[in-house]
């Protein structure tokens, strides 16, 4: 696994934890990070972490074409 692929794979898990913490507590911890949820900074994590997800979708495909060569 390359390191733009592991870079992608932890901006998700960040988007993962993030959003059960929304979820379960209504915390954003983003947004508490970056100074709130408008800021240029958040806005910039949560495109990331859009983009992160986007790139890791071939990645759920590349496993089954490897178990049925």
């Amino acid at each position: 696994m390359n390191i733009f692929f592991k870079i992608c794979l932890v901006l998700v898990i960040v988007g993962g934890v993030n959003w059960g913490l929304v979820g379960l507590f209504g915390f954003d911890a983003v947004a508490w990070l970056c100074g709130g949820a408008q800021t240029l900074l958040a806005r910039a994590v949560y495109t990331l972490v859009g983009i992160s997800a986007v790139c890791a979708i071939p990645s759920l495909f590349a496993d089954m074409e490897r178990a049925h060569t």
